[in-house]
């Protein structure tokens, strides 16, 4: 299962664990991804999407709709049918 969101493209990056003694070794830094519902009232459909906080928090913001179709303008593919 992949870890990327699908509005926004956040994925996994890399860095180092620092331990006291100054010692680095490599880590993975996961994005926050939570596997949500939303209702889209213009459509009267509901739709499942793997999304990050940082997504939901937009989707409060502007609504599920309007953010769907600014991606959609922007040429990102979401995998939403509208």
């Amino acid at each position: 299962m992949s870890k990327v969101c699908q509005l926004t493209g956040k994925r996994p990056i890399t860095g180092n664990h620092v331990s006291h003694s100054n010692r680095k070794t490599k880590r993975r830094f996961e994005p926050n991804l939570q596997k949500k519902r939303f209702f889209i009232p213009e459509t009267g459909k509901w739709v499942t999407m793997k999304v990050s906080t940082k997504a939901i928090r937009i989707i409060n913001k502007l609504g599920v709709f309007a953010y769907l179709k600014k991606l959609e303008r922007a040429g990102v593919d979401t995998g939403v049918k509208l």
